[in-house]
């Protein structure tokens, strides 16, 4: 096993920073829109969830079977947040609310909780006190949420757990967020024990309630491959924990502001959703509370 340096890495530069968050961010809208389309196809959640972190444990095993699956140095308690938190766990939750919500609302329900969540981790474990304007943003994002929770009692079309289920695993990304700062492990690290540890799990749920991946047409196949497990599984793990190492948490959650509009413009365009002045403004009023909140309009001193 290797031992982990607890030290935080030299940012190469600040620019491929805002490249891993531009392309973590592109690739976050596409993944709602997959995943709510795989809810049309014979695949479920194992059978998705085998691709998601079978792909990146494979083409990252030389970096695993380096650290070891359980790193010298590194607590459990941060590992098991981080597989819990961007892993297995975190996938079959959302997922699961998913495939019953329109892209829109997940993208503003998941996208848009995470830097609320991560903001009031901060603020309840590391003593973080935001300024006025992160207030304004968080809640702003707390408006936008309540926005579509109107919406969703008037004419019942949001079922419960979208409202649960999403901000839960905004919630585990946040934990997720935090750990991956403290674990002194580079990205493609973490991406790697997250992976491997996820599909491990993955392994389990299937050998114990079975797949449908034979069921399963090769396009179907083909599009989770590229989305889940190349695109969200590997690249953009790297992309964020790249974005995180080089530009700070704050910078780099920025970023996720996008997340949400395109969620929403993406879901209209590409799955036939409808569309209304209700989601847009929630996901404006969202994106915009996200961007706040993360502190980048905040006069720097």
């Amino acid at each position: 096993m290797t031992t982990i340096a607890f030290t935080n890495d030299k940012s190469p530069s600040q620019v491929l920073g805002y490249a891993g968050g531009t392309i973590t961010v592109l690739i976050w809208a596409t993944w709602f829109l997959v995943t709510r389309h795989s809810a049309a196809t014979p695949l479920g959640s194992i059978d998705i969830g085998l691709i998601r972190f079978g792909i990146p444990a494979l083409v990252l095993s030389p970096v695993w079977l380096k650290t070891g699956l359980l790193p010298k140095g590194l607590p459990l308690h941060l590992l098991a947040i981080m597989v819990f938190g961007s892993g297995a766990v975190f996938f079959l939750l959302t997922t699961l609310a998913i495939h019953s919500t329109p892209a829109a609302s997940s993208g503003i329900l998941l996208g848009g909780s995470m830097p609320l969540a991560a903001a009031l981790i901060g603020i309840a474990l590391f003593r973080e006190r935001p300024d006025g304007t992160r207030i304004a943003g968080l809640i702003a994002i707390v408006a936008g949420v309540l926005i579509l929770l109107t919406r969703s009692l008037a004419d019942a079309s949001l079922p419960w757990t979208s409202f649960v289920l999403l901000p839960a695993g905004a919630i585990l990304w946040a934990s997720y967020t935090h750990a991956f700062r403290r674990s002194g492990l580079t990205a493609v690290q973490a991406s790697a024990l997250i992976a491997v540890w996820s599909f491990l799990i993955m392994g389990a749920l299937a050998l114990t309630f079975g797949i449908s991946l034979p069921e399963a047409t090769l396009p179907e196949i083909g599009l989770q491959v590229l989305s889940q497990g190349v695109l969200s599984g590997l690249v953009a793990m790297v992309a964020y924990g790249t974005a995180v190492r080089t530009l700070g948490g704050t910078q780099a959650a920025a970023f996720t502001a996008l997340t949400p509009v395109l969620a929403t413009l993406g879901g209209g365009l590409l799955l036939g959703e409808a569309i209304g002045m209700t989601e847009i403004s929630a996901a404006v009023i969202t994106g915009i509370g996200v961007a706040l909140s993360t502190g980048i309009a905040t006069p720097r001193r």
